[in-house]
């Protein structure tokens, strides 16, 4: 089998040495040989499992990519598949929030100026269970509510807020923009078209951005899988 040095692994993806070896050391790649003198030796292994880590960054991102790696090195396949599954899922509920936002955006113009009524199955929720619904935390949700994004009443007797389908579906949509890297007050801005039917060339111009992101995040995670499944050849784990 061949032999690599950390400079080899490192001028293929245009990083550096130490890289590699931090990648190493986090467990990303099969820890590597070492020569009586303490120079590491990579090996076909370790060149295939850096590339499929790499890959598996821009579908995953750097810390899911690196749940996977260590799963595999601690030969829990099943354990590395769920984590896929996971992001396969969230990309699919990613697409279908998008999908909904546009099929809502047309109505927006309307000239009763009046927002698309929710579904009655989506409300009212408490903080904790609109945070439970998003897969965020609470704290993130009174956050939005400090930006101006959502606007949700209190119980008369609790004083607790509550959440109507009006403020989930501004959620949901929040959400979605803020996992495509749009700031709060940018946001809050979209959100507030919505709500006022104001138009709506801000929410298209997101929404455009964030389906470019939707489909590169799949093409990656095509790749990745193609690069995975040469690693796993090596690791002999899907015999």
């Amino acid at each position: 089998m061949s032999s690599f040095r950390p400079t080899d692994l490192a001028r293929e993806h245009g990083i550096s040495t130490q890289a590699v070896r931090n990648y190493e050391r986090d467990g990303f790649i099969p820890p590597a040989e070492r020569t009586q003198s303490g120079y590491r030796i990579y090996t076909e292994v370790h060149v295939a499992a850096l590339r499929a880590f790499l890959a598996l960054v821009p579908a995953y991102g750097h810390a899911t990519a690196g749940q996977i790696m260590n799963a595999l090195h601690r030969d829990g396949l099943d354990d590395a598949l769920t984590i896929i599954d996971r992001g396969h899922s969230q990309l699919l509920r990613d697409r279908d929030t998008l999908d909904a936002v546009r099929t809502a955006a047309p109505h927006l113009t309307a000239e009763s100026g009046a927002a698309p009524a929710p579904s009655p199955a989506l409300g009212p929720r408490t903080v904790g269970e609109l945070a439970h619904r998003l897969g965020i935390t609470p704290a993130t949700v009174r956050n939005w509510e400090e930006a101006g994004i959502l606007h949700p009443t209190r119980d008369p007797v609790t004083g607790y807020r509550v959440f109507d389908p009006a403020d989930i579906r501004d959620a949901e949509l929040a959400h979605l923009l803020r996992r495509g890297g749009h700031p709060l007050d940018h946001i809050a801005m979209v959100v507030q078209q919505i709500r006022t039917a104001g138009g709506t060339d801000a929410l298209a111009a997101s929404l455009e951005s964030w389906q470019r992101k939707l489909t590169a995040q799949g093409l990656a995670m095509l790749r990745a899988a193609t690069q995975l499944d040469v690693y796993m050849g090596f690791l002999n784990l899907d015999k």
